[in-house]
């Protein structure tokens, strides 16, 4: 399944419940969407987001439901440090 970048800006801080991963989950779920892990910046605004889709629009119907942004989406490849070695 195709891993995208998502880049969310948020006006405030972001705070998440249980319930509210829960609700993100129910959502993504009806696009085939599956959110992997975040990194959340110093000031809990902006989050950088792994997920699988099967494409960016599946994510951003998802961001939309779910009333969150999904400012930029970006399709990726795993490259694994020992590529280097």
């Amino acid at each position: 399944m195709p891993r995208f970048i998502i880049e969310r800006n948020f006006a405030e801080e972001l705070a998440l419940s249980d319930d509210g991963k829960l609700h993100i989950k129910q959502i993504n779920d009806t696009e085939g969407v599956e959110w992997i892990f975040s990194f959340l910046s110093a000031d809990k605004r902006k989050t950088y987001c792994l997920y699988e889709a099967p494409d960016a629009e599946a994510i951003r119907r998802a961001a939309e439901k779910l009333n969150i942004p999904a400012d930029v989406i970006t399709p990726v490849d795993q490259i694994d440090p020992g590529v280097f070695a």
